[in-house]
């Protein structure tokens, strides 16, 4: 069977938000109508990881799990924080207990946003998490789903020091040029639909754009990173949207968006050794 007749995969999406705990039944719906055949749920802290299997199990088949430590954790106040090595020791039982269950370990990575991370001994931190959760993944034969906000090249330099293969750096920030350092270490890039926007960020997207331009349709996959990241500002981004990513990308490559959809998904195949098997059961 080809790939495009498989449709869309969506390589990075928050589904135990609470954004979406009162209709996800038919936000589902609404992905499947643009031939969306996966959802791979990542996790940024402990707290939700039970959460994102019962939706695994719920939605068997569809919606595929990563659990893992993000590198901003957020307080019972709402406000957040750079991540520590306890978040970590909490949050690695529960990986090793699901370990055969998952498609792979995320969300983790580095944000150098200065609020998170304003000093050298929050970054050094984050570094070991980062390094602690690499190795999780080498172990356990299982991909990395990575954020890197503000930490491109630094993210890029750790993941290759570490040894890490299978990797998918979503909603990247950085420059074309490092992210060209990623591509030439086999990693994947993900691109969520607000690439299509313009206006206030300006400077930011065009960057964003460059690098669709720049990354080779065969390091390419698709995410929403919804609810965040839509098409619009400040209105709840759903997995249908990723349909809006594959039409950008194909607009800036100026290819069919079947050959989009193709390529993706072979890609997401070849970056999540388990999707094939998960999606049959």
């Amino acid at each position: 069977m080809r790939a495009a007749a498989l449709g869309l995969v969506d390589c990075h999406c928050h589904l135990s938000d609470p954004d979406f705990d009162r209709d996800l039944d038919d936000v589902l719906e609404e992905a499947k109508k643009v031939n969306v055949m996966a959802l791979v749920a990542v996790a940024e802290h402990s707290g939700e990881f039970e959460k994102i299997m019962q939706l695994s199990e719920r939605y068997n088949g569809f919606v595929l799990p990563c659990l893992g430590v993000h590198p901003v954790q957020e307080l019972s106040s709402g406000e957040q924080r750079s991540v520590t090595l306890k978040d970590l020791e909490v949050a690695l039982p529960i990986i090793e207990h699901y370990k055969d269950r998952l498609l792979a370990i995320g969300e983790v990575g580095l944000d150098f946003t200065p609020r998170f991370a304003g000093t050298d001994e929050q970054k050094e931190e984050q570094r070991q998490v980062l390094i602690q959760q690499i190795q999780l993944a080498k172990r356990l034969n299982l991909p990395l789903n990575v954020h890197s906000r503000s930490a491109g090249r630094p993210t890029i330099s750790l993941l290759r020091e570490q040894g890490a293969e299978k990797v998918l750096l979503h909603a990247f920030d950085g420059r074309p040029s490092v992210a060209m350092e990623g591509v030439r270490a086999g990693y994947f890039f993900s691109i969520p639909p607000s690439i299509i926007r313009s206006g206030q960020v300006i400077l930011f997207f065009s960057k964003k754009q460059k690098l669709v331009k720049q990354l080779p349709l065969t390091s390419i996959c698709l995410e929403t990173d919804s609810p965040a990241l839509g098409p619009e500002k400040q209105v709840r981004n759903e997995p249908r949207n990723v349909s809006i990513s594959a039409e950008y990308i194909a607009q800036v490559k100026g290819i069919p968006v079947e050959e989009v959809v193709e390529a993706t998904t072979k890609n997401a195949l070849k970056l999540f050794p388990r999707l094939q098997h998960l999606l049959r059961k």
